[in-house]
């Protein structure tokens, strides 16, 4: 790994200095390759005096200090407290060497206004001393100087800072609190054998990078549909006692663990081109980002498998009848959920894949929470109850292959947005909306599905005119993806009138 120490103190001759040198040391121990850079020696004017720093030329110390950087794939800013923030000069340094065209790129209007940080492979750190205790600058002051260097600098650059060291306070500091910094300085160095994340951060970005790819925000559906099944089975709220039924949850929520990692592993190609990635839509990008790669995914489907397996034999063997029937759902359900993405069936790759999800979310596990409970496949009570579900299903999942369209076209994946197009995934997605409707409210008229769709779901028909309206404003005649983050929020909270409707009234 290649550090680079900037001390940014005006005087090298300081503790800032001594810090410095005492990362060094721990560094080298490491077996980092370490160059150190200090800003009082560089000879350079601070301030921006043209309109763009880019118009004003770099002195030669400053050129060295961006290709210093350029080399670095650590940085570590060593710098006193001061006011509040950094010192002057070093605000003159980022000033002046972290100028556009290196630091970063910015957009206009005419590409879409933003900007993109250029040394996002870089990692940094900041040791900083101080005249306060550090509990009071970070509780007290809400620390700016450090949030000004880790987001409205170095974030801006694409630097992700992985650690804050704050020391002090320094004016009361006596030698041995100064000598036990300076080993903290050379044990903060020494860490870097183990990559320039601290033991902590690395957990954290562990544990989001996996809840990230876990994707839990789509989870509440299906426990809905199968709560439903459940309910319906045993005909009051004592199923939420039993012990089958929390089972079957843990069978369906590592069955769901299992197929989104696989959809993660097997749509990487997609993914890695999808350019309108959203929260709803394109993965959850973790293979695409890093944080994850493709033997943890591996080794995640394989876990979640294993315990869906246990917790489904178990429900199995404690739930009521026969084990036959239910187990034959279970598994038919698990097949049809990985073989979204996973070969050979591959639906999504099929034109299948939308239906495959609307199945599979709502009259496969409430299938499932029916017979575990006690009821009989053959009965038509739930795949009744399923069917306004599956239907409210299907309009979001067929949006949710506007913004992918074309990454899922170049990756060979059929969707109906690749096939019929983005109006044409708008048309599906308005009369699947309206048929459930019809059909919810034609249950409610007729007294069908034991009373589940009551008076309430009458709320579901201008919800699916809003829907309806919002899709052919948004997409009717488009021709290019785009995120529809909007139109998602809409389709998704639509399906909730054909789940909390018929649970409330089960219940």
């Amino acid at each position: 790994m290649n550090v680079l120490i900037v001390l940014g103190h005006p005087r090298t001759d300081s503790l800032c200095g001594a810090l410095a040198e005492a990362y060094r040391e721990g560094a080298l121990e490491a077996g980092c390759e370490v160059r150190e850079l200090a800003v009082a020696d560089c000879e350079f004017d601070p301030d921006v005096r043209e309109v763009s720093p880019t118009d004003q030329r770099l002195e030669p110390d400053l050129r060295e200090a961006q290709e210093l950087i350029r080399w670095a794939d650590h940085l570590v800013f060593v710098y006193p407290n001061w006011w509040g923030t950094m010192p002057a000069r070093l605000k003159g340094f980022f000033d002046r060497v972290f100028t556009p065209g290196f630091a970063f790129v910015e957009y206009d209007e005419g590409e879409g206004a933003g900007h993109e940080g250029l040394l996002s492979d870089k990692t940094a750190e900041l040791l900083v001393t101080m005249d306060m205790p550090p509990w009071v600058y970070r509780w007290i002051y809400r620390q700016p100087g450090n949030n000004a260097v880790k987001r409205a600098t170095l974030g801006y650059a694409g630097i992700r800072t992985t650690r804050i060291t704050n020391l002090g306070p320094v004016a009361e500091s006596t030698p041995a609190e100064r000598e036990a910094w300076l080993e903290r300085a050379t044990e903060l160095g020494r860490d870097l054998a183990d990559g320039p994340d601290s033991r902590s951060t690395r957990v954290r970005r562990r544990t989001t990078a996996w809840l990230k790819a876990l994707r839990l925000q789509f989870y509440p559906m299906a426990w809905v549909a199968y709560t439903i099944g459940a309910l319906a089975a045993v005909g009051s709220s004592d199923v939420f006692s039993s012990l089958a039924y929390w089972l079957g949850f843990a069978f369906l929520f590592c069955l769901e663990a299992a197929t989104v990692l696989s959809n993660e592993y097997f749509d990487y190609p997609t993914d890695r081109e999808n350019a309108f990635a959203g929260p709803f839509t394109g993965g959850s990008q973790v293979l695409v980002d890093g944080p994850l790669e493709f033997d943890d995914l591996r080794r995640g489907i394989a876990a979640a498998l294993l315990f869906a397996v246990a917790a489904g034999g178990a429900a199995l063997a404690v739930g009521p009848g026969s084990p036959v029937a239910p187990a034959a759902v279970m598994a038919v359900l698990g097949l049809l959920a990985l073989g979204y993405t996973v070969p050979p069936l591959e639906l999504s790759y099929r034109t299948l894949g939308e239906l495959d999800v609307a199945v599979t979310h709502s009259t496969g596990v409430l299938l499932v929470g029916y017979v575990l409970l006690g009821g009989r496949a053959t009965d038509p009570l739930p795949w009744l109850l399923s069917v306004p579900f599956l239907l409210s299903v299907l309009p979001s999942i067929t949006l949710a292959g506007v913004p992918d369209r074309d990454a899922d076209r170049a990756a060979g994946k059929e969707t109906i947005a690749v096939r019929f197009g983005i109006d044409g995934a708008a048309t599906v997605a308005t009369a699947t909306a309206g048929l459930a409707c019809l059909t919810a409210l034609a249950w409610m008229a007729f007294d069908v599905a034991g009373g589940a769709y009551g008076p309430l779901v009458a709320l579901s028909v201008p919800h699916a005119l809003g829907l309806c309206w919002l899709l052919r404003d948004r997409l009717w005649d488009r021709t290019e993806p785009a995120r529809i983050d909007g139109l998602m929020a809409a389709a998704l909270s639509f399906l909730s009138w054909f789940g909390v409707v018929p649970l409330l009234n089960l219940a």
